[in-house]
């Protein structure tokens, strides 16, 4: 059962290229994310927003050119935009905004501050993203998040298996990110075994990742 808001209840808007605005007032996030999925599913449009008036907080979803933005106005104006490369990323990130706004898609993906950054390749953008990473607690949490969308550990708990049998076309812009955190954090990086797949990146594993892999697990 989803935590219901406190104070509640809470009001959005729904707005999509038809002008077909849909105001609601719903008592937790789950509530708002099946009305959402109704508005969501019955228009065929290029972008959708959510708004959050009272937060002055903005989700928008623009499958038309597979880009999401998340907007913060008033006293801490900020932006932040992010590649989507799976239709099915646009609903978790929608129940996250309403699950905790803004910051609760701070892990959801690579996101960057300058739109023009998602027309970069994917490797120039996981390099770019690692470069904004400058501390070792920084960058062991990242390697976390990388590692719970697609990771697992090793039976015998020796090494950590980023990209479990993905091909190397996949996740091309975390792969870039995450051999640059592996070389910044001085992890060993293993040979993967005969028949793993193209994509797969199997890293030692090591004492300071082990606690914030548990979390992420």
């Amino acid at each position: 059962m989803a935590r219901p808001y406190d104070p509640g209840p809470k009001r959005f808007v729904f707005i999509a290229g038809d002008g077909d605005d849909q105001k609601i007032s719903v008592g937790d996030a789950q509530e708002a994310y099946v009305a959402f999925s109704a508005f969501f599913r019955e228009r065929d449009s290029g972008t959708f927003t959510i708004e959050d008036t009272a937060a002055d907080q903005r989700l928008v979803l623009m499958p038309g050119q597979g880009v999401i933005a998340r907007i913060e106005g008033a006293d801490r104006h900020r932006s932040a935009y992010l590649r989507v490369d799976r239709p099915n990323r646009y609903m978790p990130a929608a129940m996250l905004f309403f699950e905790n706004g803004y910051t609760g898609l701070d892990h959801f993906g690579q996101w960057f501050p300058d739109v023009a950054d998602l027309d970069a390749s994917p490797e120039a953008r996981g390099a770019l993203r690692a470069a904004t990473i400058t501390t070792e607690a920084a960058a062991i949490e990242e390697v976390a998040r990388i590692w719970s969308a697609s990771g697992t550990v090793d039976p015998s708990d020796r090494f950590y298996v980023f990209f479990d049998s993905h091909g190397a076309d996949d996740d091309r812009a975390e792969r870039a990110e995450l051999l640059k955190l592996v070389e910044f954090l001085g992890l060993e990086r293993l040979d993967a075994p005969a028949g793993a797949a193209d994509g797969e990146v199997r890293v030692r594993t090591d004492g300071r990742l082990e606690t914030e892999i548990e979390r992420w697990s």
